[in-house]
């Protein structure tokens, strides 16, 4: 068998890696991250906040446990590439359905593996998430001058709105509650509070998280404006997540999200509905070096004095310096310092960076799924 690398990823600096490809055949521009998760490459591939990135796994038994339909965020994979240590063996679980390289081809995404990914990691971290190209042939043949050129010729993330190109085409409404064993999903059949989810790139277990808090969601796509959103006459806003730029997304969200505030009811963001609601409220987001993305880093709640272990997938950042008076920061990375969570003072309006769905990661966080399910509560009862 011969040993001749088929896949080759190469950086805006002209940095080459080869490696043995699998998934899809073909080339991909996009911007290079990595993830620390140890579990949980489904997900992370099919999460809707991955649009425009190519992902790097540092953990090395990427594939191991194959793929099925029930851990699908969304209806097909959305990073554009994914780059393993090793080639990834045959699947050992009694839940998978299907291999991971067979998931990736009938799905047009390319994947390689034999790469050196610590490398490339410290790479990444030195450098900042660097633009790259990614080809998959079998043949072995590799046009490198073109590669750089196209790596090159990416434009990157900043200024991007791409919640648009990931957010659904019309409104929906979601019943289907988390995960349970031994019965798997289940179905909300009480009646409980009116959420309307703002869909900028929604991954459906945050949605279950919702439905399994005590909401009745209708989601809406990230073009609703505050008239759309009102309309429903919910008792509490989700802002998703998503990804892209957010001063970009801001563009159109940020008017309907004033709009929302103006009513006086809970509101409740996450990842780019975290940077979102920032925006309506005055402050700025920032592009980070190579952003934050796994399923171990440390939060510190202001609020409670606890840390928790969080997932985050975000490249952007809100600018604790540009926050308002009237908002204060509730959340800050243990790793940076940088801004995970803020709150409007006073009234039930907060949000936080990173993912309390956790999917992958742990589930340190979802007490602020019932927060917002509580603020709903309270306000039902003060206005009764």
């Amino acid at each position: 068998m011969s040993s001749k690398p088929t896949a080759c990823l190469v950086l805006a600096d002209g940095t080459v890696f080869y490696g043995m490809g699998f998934g899809a055949t073909g080339r991909t521009v996009a911007e290079l991250c990595f993830n620390t998760a140890m579990t949980g490459y489904q997900e992370i591939m099919t999460d809707p906040s991955y649009a425009g990135q190519i992902v790097t796994f540092t953990f090395p038994h990427i594939g191991n446990t194959g793929v099925n339909p029930e851990d699908d965020e969304t209806a097909d994979p959305v990073a554009d590439g994914m780059v393993v240590k090793w080639d990834p063996t045959a699947s050992s679980s009694w839940r998978a359905t299907e291999e991971l390289g067979a998931w990736l081809a009938k799905r047009g995404r390319i994947a390689m593996g034999g790469v050196d990914t610590r490398r490339l990691t410290r790479a990444i971290r030195a450098q900042g998430a660097p633009h790259v190209a990614m080809e998959h042939n079998p043949d072995g043949e590799f046009d490198l001058e073109a590669l750089v050129k196209d790596a090159r010729a990416f434009k990157g993330l900043e200024g991007l709105d791409l919640a648009k190109e990931v957010t659904c085409a019309q409104s929906y409404q979601w019943d289907e509650t988390r995960w349970a064993w031994p019965d798997g999903f289940g179905k909300r059949a009480e009646k409980g509070h009116k959420v309307v989810a703002v869909d900028y790139g929604a991954k459906r277990n945050i949605l279950r998280c919702l439905a399994s808090a005590g909401c009745d969601v209708t989601v809406l796509p990230a073009t609703a404006t505050a008239e759309d959103i009102l309309s429903y006459n919910p008792d509490g806003v989700f802002l998703s997540n998503g990804p892209g730029d957010p001063a970009a997304t801001g563009e159109y969200a940020v008017p309907a999200i004033k709009g929302v505030l103006k009513a006086d009811i809970p509101v409740f963001g996450i990842c780019l509905g975290h940077q979102m609601l920032a925006l309506a409220l005055g402050a700025k987001t920032i592009k980070m070096n190579h952003g934050h993305h796994g399923a171990n880093h440390p939060v510190k709640d202001y609020t409670t004095g606890k840390v928790e272990i969080t997932s985050m997938n975000h490249g952007f950042t809100v600018d604790t310096q540009t926050l308002p008076a009237g908002v204060s920061e509730t959340h800050v990375s243990l790793f940076d310092g940088s801004n995970c969570g803020i709150c409007v003072d006073g009234k039930p309006v907060f949000s936080v960076q990173y993912h309390p769905e956790a999917s992958p990661g742990p589930q340190d966080s979802y007490y602020l799924f019932e927060r917002f399910a509580k603020a709903m509560a309270d306000r039902a009862l003060a206005t009764a």
